[in-house]
Parts: C-alpha cells; structure tokens; sequence
C-alpha cells in the first residue's frame, strides 16, 4: 500500500463534518431523493462548474472541472438514497456522525461535495460527480442506469470510482448477483389425511438437499479470490393453516458469481442447479464487473494511501460502468459494517482520512496514467 494519510488541514475537517451532518440531515429513503437531490444541487450551483448540471428524474451529473492537454477524466459516484431504518435526529458523538446513510454512503457524498468546493480546480484531471437514486433497490429501478443511457460524458470516462463503504479500502471489481423465485406445487388437503394431497414443502426436499451441498467456487483474478456462492434466503408456504398440507412453497435463491463469469451463464448455471423441482422466475439479475486492477489510475490510487486491496464479494455499480467498457472500483470512507444499521454511525477519521487519500490521489494522476485500451 502506499504512505498513510496525513492529517489534513482542520478548516477542511470542519467542512468535511459539517457537511456530512448536513446530508445526514436530509431524509433521503429509497424513492424519496428529491429533497436531497435539490438541496445537493442548489450546493454545487455556488461553486463555479465547467459546464451546467445535468438532472435525470432525482440524480444529478456535475462538470466539475475539464483540464486541457488529455488530462484523466475521473467520476467519482455515490448514490443519494439510504435503507429504510431506524435512526434518530442526525448528530455529532464525539468522532462519530449518527444518521441514516452516514456510513452508506453520505460519508462518500461529503467527500465528492468537499473536493469540488475546496480543490477541484488545482486538479490535474476531469472531474466529473454523479449524485444518483434509488440504489438501495432491485437492479432494474436504480437511477444510475437511465443516467448512464442518457448522459452523454459518463461512458467515457476513463475511470469511476463508487465511493460505497469500504473503511478505506479499495475494493476492486464486484460479484455479479442473480435472485430466482422457485416455486414448488403440490396439492391441498387435511393434515389429518395426508395422502389426499401433495405436500409442495416435502416435494422441495430434493432441491434444498442439493442446494444446501453446494460449495463456494473460488475464481483467481487478477491475482484476486472470488467466489461464486449460491443462498436460500427465503422460503414460504401458501400459509392456508396449520391443518392443510400446502400446495405451495416459494424460496428466494440468490446466486452470487464471479468477474470471469457472463450474466448468462450464471443465469444458465442456477437454471441447471436448480432442475425441475419448481418453476423459476428471475426477479433480479445484475451483472459482474472485473477489477481492472492494472490500470494505472488505480496504480496510483493505490499509492496515495488506501488501507488495503481486496476483492469486492458483493455487488456494486461498478458493474454498470463495466458493462460499458468503463473501469470502476469501489474506495470509500464509510465503515462495511454499519451499513444497513439500526441507528447507522460513522467514523469522522475515517472521511477525513479518505478525503486526503482521494486528493493526494487526483493531484497526482497525469495523461499517461489514461489507460491504452481507453
């Protein structure tokens, strides 16, 4: 890894915690963004930008800065809206911001806010910001699809990176992630009489017996280990009573798979594993991204100070920039472990910490770190 982080100066402190408590501030539950989304972009409005700001239903594309002479051109990305749990009044404890999303990922979004207000234009790059919607749901309603589709910079930048939480480290590629709804029918009758129908959960023995046996596959690449997972996460009967055999059994399969693996593969792999026990539907299917660990921005940014290299064994949206040829990696400050949790926190070293490895960072890249391939 490279040289830790500096302390930075306490005025940028200041503004990094302040502004972090202000986002905190807005409630911003999945598909309520438009609160946040105004505020956000009535903010980057009072700072001079290198081109209007562009708004796609609740998420926003700033032009930040554009640099001459084939300068990198980097977007730094993070998503508005937070899991709907319980939190109180956002607050300030000691070295801890209470809020909802101040982990994932708010503590992400006042590092974008804090670098065009105070830095960005000494930046030796194009820097580009993209606040967005509804990521916290199903693959087919996040915002940041439509935004990518329409918006007509995005697609060729030379590297995002997704400021999703990861305690400052740099999380490279993300598995792809597939959730199947199988459904198992039998017949109704009194439990008393059992033989007059068919129990759909017993029916479902086979297929749990074979799924409960599968192993993780480990995948090496780029010197990196995924693997390819796949969880029950749900099961349910038709719930008719205590006293009735069920005709019906439901489970929720999500499928989890490697960079080296397409989306229809993996979707033709679960298809085979699950056989014929249930009819299967598809409910989500998001694709896997690759860790373009060899770039040399993400050389660099390794350099300036990230805590540690690992593979991403989750989904992000790194992925949708993959799908369009786009490298993306996932560094931000926001702690792993306080996503999605009641009465979410986090640490104020920890963003200011990863503010100045993102400015050592962008003040150090130059047009020869613009990949070849790009």
């Amino acid at each position: 890894m490279g040289a830790g982080p500096d302390a930075i100066d306490p005025a940028v402190a200041r503004t990094l915690d302040e502004t972090l408590l202000w986002l905190c501030s807005v409630d911003s539950p999945i598909g309520e963004e438009k609160a946040l989304c105004d505020a956000v972009s009535a903010r980057m409005q009072r700072i001079a930008l290198a081109a209007p700001i562009r708004r796609y239903g609740d998420s926003i594309v700033v032009p930040v800065t554009r640099a001459a002479g084939g300068a990198p051109k980097i977007a730094l990305v993070g998503h508005l809206d937070t899991v709907r749990t319980e939190n109180g009044p956002a607050r300030v404890d000691g070295d801890r911001v209470f809020g909802a999303g101040s982990s994932d990922m708010k503590s992400g979004l006042a590092i974008m806010i804090a670098i065009a207000e105070l830095a960005a234009q000494a930046l030796p790059c194009d820097l580009t910001l993209v606040f967005y919607a509804r990521e916290e749901g199903p693959y087919a309603d996040n915002e940041l699809g439509p935004v990518l589709d329409q918006d007509p910079e995005l697609r060729h930048v030379d590297l995002a990176v997704c400021l999703e939480p990861s305690d400052n480290k740099l999380h490279l590629g993300c598995t792809g992630s597939i959730h199947a709804t199988v459904t198992v029918r039998g017949r109704t009758s009194h439990s008393a009489r059992p033989w007059e129908g068919q129990n759909a959960i017993t029916r479902a023995a086979p297929l749990l017996t074979r799924l409960a046996a599968v192993a993780p596959v480990e995948h090496h690449v780029e010197g990196l280990v995924y693997r390819t997972v796949t969880t029950v996460t749900q099961a349910r009967d038709g719930g008719r009573g205590r006293n009735v055999v069920p005709d019906v059994f439901t489970l929720n399969v999500n499928h989890r798979f490697a960079p080296v693996t397409s989306l229809e593969q993996a979707q033709a792999d679960l298809t085979a594993l699950l056989g014929d026990e249930g009819e299967i539907t598809f409910t989500d299917l998001s694709p896997a991204a690759m860790p373009s660990a060899e770039h040399p921005l993400v050389k660099k940014l390794v350099a300036a100070g990230v805590v540690d290299v690992a593979p991403k064994q989750a989904w992000t949206d790194v992925a949708r920039f993959s799908a369009l040829g786009v490298p993306a990696v996932n560094f931000g400050p926001g702690e792993n472990a306080q996503a999605h949790q009641k009465n979410e926190s986090t640490s104020l070293s920890l963003v200011h910490d990863g503010y100045g490895i993102f400015l050592r960072w962008l003040s150090s890249v130059a047009p020869h770190d613009v990949s070849p391939a790009r």
